[in-house]
Formats: structure tokens, C-alpha cells, sequence
């Protein structure tokens, strides 16, 4: 079983390497590395260039994130995808050995996991701590979802029902995440271990303005399956992330 690895970076020389040598140092063998790069002009192409573990790159300009994600899942050749970003490195060595087992089993979709958060200059620090739970039918409806960089699905499913939506620009993985898991009824399974650790600075999350614009897409991405959601929808959305400031592994 191979498993496909999209990380999408633009000026990314401080951390990309530590991704890159995040994935190279799992211990599960059949992995494919695909780096997609929009342009950077930092020294981060020289560095992925230069990298044997990376199995293949894109360097070309890109419409968003998002649009580089598709690109790289287009490319993949394995029977798995999982998203890795340039400021974000698996846990341990253990991950996707542990996603690869989940999957053994073929009537499994999807796999994720936990997350945390960490200072951008002291990784040990954990600042927010992102604790999931098995999925049920509703979920989404209250603001839950999967932490995105720990979803792993079969590939085919991209084909079958649809890449990442590029008219969001911050929302796009929960519009996924909820067409995969709540619209279509995909089967996962929940690891309860922490799976990423991610610097903190997300787009979704680094300012008000993009707090507030990532509610509205969020709205806007339940509107579009036809899901019915209450009018104080945001503010559960909000609330239901709340203990993640508070509590820890």
C-alpha cells in the first residue's frame, strides 16, 4: 500500500526541510513525497531539490493553497493520500506505519487523528491542543471536524467525489472533510494518538480577519451540501474549539 504525502509551501526555506525529513524518517517504507512549490524565491526550491526523499515536485504558480493540493493529488500514484504542510511534521516516526494498519482493513475511507499545536521556536511547547473523537452523523452540523493535516483518504475518492473546492480560500478542507464524512457517508476510523504537531500560524487562524472569513465559508460550505445548520452556527463552531487552549495530552 503506498501512501501519497501533498505538502504545498511557498517561501518556506525556514521549515520545510523538518517536514521533508519528518516524512523521510517514518518508519513505514512505501511512501510517496510530493512537494508542490507556488514560486518561492526564498531558497526553498534549491532546498527541495536537493532532497532524495522527495519523490516529485511541481514548481509553478498556483490559484491559493488549495489549488496546489489538487495538483499534488493529481500527481500522486498512491493508494493513499495525506496532506502535510511545509510548517507542519509528523509526531513521530510512527504515523503512517499506524494510518497504513487503519487501512488494512478495506472497508476503511478515511483515517485521522489528533493534533497539536506548537511554538514556531520551541516545538515542545504545545500552545493548543486539537482533540478529535470518532465521527457520528451530526458532527459537522455542531462545527466539528477532523484536523485537516491528519486526514487520510483512499485516493479514488478524489476522483469519484471531487477535489478540494478552490472557491474557498481558508475553508476548503472543512467543505471536504464534511462532503466526504457527512454527505457521502464515508467510513473512518479515529486514531486517538497525536499524529501532527504544527507550528502555529495557520491561514485559517492567524487573524481576526481570517477567523471571521473562514466562519462565513464555513456557513457558506454547509449551505452548498444542503446541510441544515442552526442560525448560531459560528458561534458553536467557535466554542467547540475553545478547550483546545486548555487542555493537554
Amino acid at each position: 500500500m503506498k501512501i501519497s504525502i501533498i505538502t504545498v509551501c511557498f517561501n518556506a526555506a525556514e521549515t520545510i526541510k523538518s517536514t521533508i525529513d519528518s516524512i523521510a524518517s517514518q518508519n513505514y517504507q512505501n511512501i510517496e513525497h510530493i512537494i508542490v512549490d507556488g514560486g518561492s524565491q526564498d531558497g526553498t526550491r534549491e532546498i527541495i531539490s536537493s532532497s532524495d526523499s522527495v519523490s516529485k515536485y511541481i514548481f509553478e504558480p498556483d490559484d491559493g493553497i488549495y489549488d496546489a493540493m489538487n495538483k499534488g493529488i493529481k500527481a500522486a500514484s498512491g493508494d493513499i493520500v495525506g496532506i502535510l504542510n511545509a510548517d507542519d511534521f509528523y509526531a513521530n516516526e510512527n504515523v503512517l506505519s499506524n494510518v497504513s494498519a487503519a487501512f488494512s482493513d478495506p472497508l476503511i475511507d478515511t483515517v485521522y487523528g489528533d493534533l497539536v499545536y506548537v511554538d514556531k521556536e520551541n516545538t515542545d511547547k504545545i500552545i493548543r491542543y486539537w482533540k478529535s473523537r470518532c465521527f457520528v452523523p451530526g458532527l459537522f452540523q455542531r462545527g466539528w471536524m477532523p484536523a485537516h493535516p491528519t486526514f487520510f483518504v483512499r485516493k479514488h475518492y478524489f476522483d469519484e467525489l471531487g477535489y478540494y473546492d478552490t472557491a474557498y480560500k481558508i475553508q476548503s478542507d472543512f467543505e471536504l472533510t464534511m462532503r466526504f464524512l457527512e454527505i457521502y457517508r464515508l467510513t473512518s476510523v479515529y486514531l486517538p494518538n497525536i499524529m501532527i504537531k504544527m507550528r502555529i500560524g495557520g491561514a485559517s487562524n492567524n487573524s481576526l480577519r481570517n477567523i471571521i472569513k473562514g466562519n462565513i465559508e464555513s456557513f457558506k460550505a454547509c449551505k452548498k451540501n444542503n446541510l441544515k445548520i442552526p442560525f448560531y452556527f459560528n458561534l458553536i463552531k467557535t466554542a467547540s474549539r475553545l478547550p483546545q487552549f486548555w487542555q493537554r495530552p
